[in-house]
């Protein structure tokens, strides 16, 4: 599971298995326990969470809109 960027103490992610067919472009924010999913196509928008509240939850989609571009790059390098 490429490992995109850390902040805080949480791991943005994507797993390297998505599915067939292959899931929209999305990242994976983990901090212990605590977990989120977020797609980044078409825009930044909550899929998923468990554990965070929604101050957290502001706060990594903020950091998730900020590094989309990066996300969907790396995506995309990584599938093909």
């Amino acid at each position: 599971m490429p490992v995109n960027i850390r902040y805080k103490g949480c791991r943005f992610f994507f797993f390297s298995n998505v599915g067939n067919p292959r899931e929209s472009p999305h990242i994976h924010v983990r901090s212990g326990n605590a977990v989120a999913k977020f797609w980044i196509v078409p825009e930044v928008r909550l899929a998923a969470s468990y554990g965070l509240n929604s101050g957290e939850l502001a706060e990594l989609s903020g950091i998730t809109s900020e590094n989309r571009e990066l996300f969907e790059r790396r995506w995309h390098e990584y599938f093909g």
